[in-house]
C-alpha cells in the first residue's frame, strides 16, 4: 500500500520528466526545447487546459464527469467578445463570463442531482445545447471587437524576457486556492466523501444533492475563466473552438493521478498532467510530426493513463 501510494504521488512527476527527457535527447529539438523561451510558450499553452482541469478535478474526485467543457469554453468566449463589443469594462466582462460558466455548471449539477441521471448523459446533452447556443449568439461566425485589456492575459510585453503572461499567474493562483479548498475545508472533505461512496456519505450527513450542485457550479466558473483565456488567446469569440478540448482536460486530470471511480485526485497532479499534455504537443510540433500523429500519441497516453488507473484501483 505504501509503494502504491508513493507511485500515485510521484507518477505524474516521473511521467513529466520522462516526456521532457525523450524530447531533450533528440538532436532535432535539443537546442531550443530546454530554453526558457520555449518553457514560457509551454506554460502559456498549458493555461486553458490547466484552468479547465481545476474544475474537472473537483468533478472527477466527486465521482462525476463533464463532457460539456469545450462547448462551455467556446460559449463563454463568445459571450465575452459580445460584451466587449458592446462597451463593457473589463472587470464587468470577467465577472459576467465567469458567472455565465457557473450558471451552465449549475444547470448540469441541478439536472444530475435533481433527475438522478448519469453525469455522462446530462453533460453529453449539454455539450450539444451549449455549442448550438454559442453558434446562435455569434450568428454562426466569429465575433470581433476592438482592443481590450483582456487580450494581454495570454501574452507578455517582452517575448524574450523572464516575465510570464498574466494568465499563467491567474492559473497558478486558482490552483493554490482550489488545493486549499479541497484539502483544508469541510466542502473539500465532502467532495472526497461523495466520490468514495455516495450512499455512505449520505448516511454520514453529507448533503449530497447540494454538494453536487455546488461542485458543478464551481467547475463551471473555472470553465468560464478558461473561456476568457481562450478569448484572450484568439482575440475574438469563436463558437467553433475547443472542440475535443474536454478530452485533453479529462486526460490531464487522469494522468495526474485522479481516478475515474472518484474519491482520488489532487490539484498538483492535475497541473502536472496538463503540463505533460502541453509538453507532448510542443515537442511533437518541434519534431515536425504531423497533426494526426500527435493525436495518436495523445490517444495512447490517455489509454495508458486509464489503464494505470485501473491497476491502481485493483491494487487498492
Amino acid at each position: 500500500m505504501k509503494l502504491n501510494s508513493m507511485l500515485t504521488r510521484l507518477g505524474p512527476f516521473l511521467g513529466l520528466l520522462l516526456v521532457i527527457a525523450l524530447f531533450s535527447i533528440s538532436s532535432e529539438v535539443r537546442g531550443y526545447f530546454l530554453t526558457y523561451a520555449n518553457f514560457k510558450i509551454i506554460l502559456t499553452q498549458t493555461v486553458i487546459v490547466a484552468i479547465g482541469a481545476l474544475g474537472m478535478t473537483l468533478i472527477i474526485v466527486s465521482g462525476g464527469i463533464d463532457l460539456s467543457v469545450g462547448s462551455t469554453i467556446a460559449f463563454t468566449s463568445v459571450v465575452g467578445a459580445l460584451l466587449i463589443q458592446h462597451g463593457w469594462n473589463p472587470a464587468a466582462v470577467v465577472a459576467a463570463v465567469v458567472a455565465c460558466g457557473a450558471f451552465i455548471g449549475c444547470l448540469n449539477g441541478a439536472a444530475i442531482a435533481g433527475l438522478r441521471m448519469m453525469p455522462f448523459i446530462i453533460t453529453l446533452g449539454m455539450l450539444g445545447v451549449v455549442r448550438g447556443a454559442a453558434k446562435w449568439l455569434a450568428d454562426n461566425e466569429t465575433v470581433n471587437y476592438d482592443a481590450s485589456v483582456i487580450n494581454n492575459w495570454m501574452t507578455t510585453p517582452d517575448p524574450f524576457g523572464w516575465s510570464l503572461p498574466p494568465g499563467a499567474w491567474v492559473a497558478l493562483a486558482a490552483a493554490v486556492g482550489t488545493a486549499i479548498l479541497l484539502r483544508q475545508t469541510v466542502f473539500g472533505r465532502h467532495v472526497f466523501a461523495l466520490g468514495s461512496n455516495e450512499a455512505t456519505a449520505r448516511l454520514c450527513g453529507v448533503p449530497t444533492l447540494r454538494t453536487k450542485v455546488l461542485i458543478y457550479t464551481l467547475a463551471g466558473a473555472f470553465f468560464g475563466l478558461a473561456g476568457l483565456m481562450q478569448l484572450s488567446r484568439l482575440r475574438q469569440g469563436d463558437p467553433t473552438v475547443a472542440v475535443g478540448l474536454e478530452l485533453d482536460i479529462i486526460a490531464a486530470v487522469i494522468i495526474g493521478g485522479a481516478s475515474l471511480s472518484g474519491g482520488v485526485g489532487t490539484v498538483l497532479g492535475s497541473m502536472i498532467g496538463a503540463l505533460i499534455m502541453a509538453v507532448l504537443r510542443n515537442g511533437s510540433q518541434q519534431m515536425g510530426w504531423p497533426t494526426y500523429f500527435q493525436e495518436i500519441i495523445i490517444g495512447l497516453v490517455i489509454i495508458a493513463a486509464v489503464f494505470l488507473d485501473r491497476l491502481r484501483s485493483r491494487s487498492t
